[in-house]
């Protein structure tokens, strides 16, 4: 795992096309403080295009996600999760 500028980012796939930045961040802050959430948007739809990149301020948080929230179903979706950054 690598560190970016601000902290730790994870990026999850497979995220339901209608889940809200709410039902995201509710998710992963189970984990730990979320310091930012970015959902991408498809332009023509509206909808999540089907990830999502969170940044954590610790490695431990970061690392807590990656080893616990893969396969875990968010919205009914099962979702995968790991660094964004890796070495």
């Amino acid at each position: 795992a690598q560190r970016s500028v601000e902290g730790w980012v994870i990026v999850a796939t497979g995220v339901h096309e209608e889940a809200r930045e709410e039902d995201v961040q509710d998710f992963f802050s189970d984990y730990g403080r979320v310091r930012n959430l970015h959902l991408n948007l498809d332009r023509q739809t509206g909808y999540v295009k089907g990830y999502a990149l969170i940044e954590y301020a610790t490695y431990k948080e970061a690392k807590s996600v990656v080893g616990g929230a893969s396969g875990r179903r968010l919205l009914g979706r099962a979702i995968q999760v790991d660094f964004a950054f890796v070495q």
